[in-house]
């Protein structure tokens, strides 16, 4: 990977294989695909083996990798329809040791039809089981909102990373979505819980959200990462190239944030396996 960030020394950790996070928020605007497209670059960049699904009709995630719709032969909406086995969906992305289930515009009707199906929570994690390939880590892009899709990932996740933007209606529905895993823990998947919160967009030189930063880290307690992820216009910019910044501009302090929260992410999950 041209321009690659320096991989962080994790030599000696070991980590369960594979760890499936659905990266979760039914609010939308949250930074919740440039979290999944980049944490996936960044863990690649030390030499992990990924594979990011993009759950998500609006396939920013696809999009974010360059991935043509011409490109796209088989999506997630095929797996999920059973038309096609997830191996066939997998496209590999211009970052060595990052592979892309790529979305449709076909998702968007997958909440109807998915309905009247059999064993319609578990269609993801059912696909997944059958997957011959090896990963160290399997990232969910989900959409924003709570239907199927995302309880689609939830189901077949064994953790949840929450993006939550710095703003003042931040943890507003929060506490909704929360309800939500807790619910699919009991109900459905009893090794589902909340690997961990991290905040987004955030702004140093605005005072609300070192307030909301304070009140998120409150509640959740160690839950919240450390790292925060800043607005940056990097970042911004880097999907209209299909990059994930780490790619675009790897020095910039978007990059560097999401390099600090692959190796506090990677630490976190040394420590519970210990």
């Amino acid at each position: 990977m041209s321009g690659a960030p320096q991989p962080i020394d994790v030599s000696g950790l070991t980590i369960r294989s594979p760890r499936i996070f659905a990266v979760v928020n039914q609010k939308g605007g949250v930074g919740k695909t440039t979290t999944a497209v980049n944490l996936a670059t960044a863990l690649a960049a030390v030499r992990k083996r990924v594979l990011l699904i993009d759950i998500d009709p609006q396939g920013n995630a696809s999009t974010g990798f360059g991935i043509t719709q011409s490109n796209r032969i088989a999506t997630t909406y095929d797996v999920l329809m059973g038309v096609d086995e997830i191996g066939a969906a997998l496209v590999s992305t211009a970052v060595p040791g990052l592979q892309l289930v790529p979305a449709s515009v076909e998702l968007a009707g997958a909440e109807i039809e998915l309905v009247g199906m059999e064993r319609r929570e578990y269609r993801l994690r059912e696909a997944l089981s059958r997957l011959k390939t090896v990963y160290d880590y399997v990232l969910i892009d989900c959409p924003p909102s709570l239907g199927l899709l995302t309880l689609n990932a939830l189901v077949a996740a064994t953790a949840v990373l929450v993006p939550l933007q710095c703003e003042f209606y931040a943890l507003e529905g929060l506490s909704h979505l929360v309800k939500t895993i807790d619910r699919v823990k009991r109900q459905l998947n009893p090794a589902l819980d909340i690997q961990g919160l991290v905040l987004t967009m955030f702004d140093k030189r605005n005072n609300l959200c070192d307030s909301v930063a304070e009140d998120v880290r409150s509640y959740f307690g160690q839950k919240v990462y450390r790292t925060t992820i800043p607005r940056n216009v990097r970042i911004s910019e880097a999907p209209s190239y299909g990059k994930p910044v780490l790619v675009y501009d790897c020095k910039c302090p978007g990059a560097l944030a999401y390099i600090q929260l692959a190796s506090e992410m990677l630490y976190r999950e040394h420590d519970s396996v210990r």
